[in-house]
């Protein structure tokens, strides 16, 4: 089994952990352009509404002691649809330095779990 996959499960384990004890029931799904690019996790937090797009937090997850800027070009081009508000982009990573750029939160994978489960992630 291939580390990263096993990186991707434990995020998404503690995506739901939290989901279910903090009593959000939110979505929690995957996003996929034509051309194949992926978003690890999409998470709902506004139902579409007749006058409005759903509301969601993207998270990409990877398994890489440095963030590479092309990581965050799906979370871009997801933010960019007038389908879909995007709130939040994500990155998590194992690298140990935490960033902000072109509207991307590039987190440790340590310093997510935490701001998850204190609420600060949806």
């Amino acid at each position: 089994m291939q580390f990263s996959v096993t990186l991707e499960t434990l995020v998404f384990h503690e995506l739901r952990v939290h989901n279910a004890a903090a009593g959000k029931h939110r979505p929690i799904a995957y996003y996929r352009t034509a051309a194949g690019a992926e978003v690890d996790f999409v998470i709902e937090t506004r139902k579409r509404q007749a006058d409005r797009p759903p509301r969601v937090v993207c998270v990409e997850v990877k398994l890489a002691s440095r963030w590479q800027r092309k990581w965050g070009r799906a979370m871009r081009d997801l933010a960019r649809l007038a389908s879909v508000q995007v709130a939040r982009m994500i990155g998590v990573y194992t690298g140990a330095r935490e960033y902000h750029y072109d509207g991307l939160d590039v987190i440790p994978v340590e310093r997510f779990l935490h701001r998850l489960h204190a609420g600060d992630v949806f």
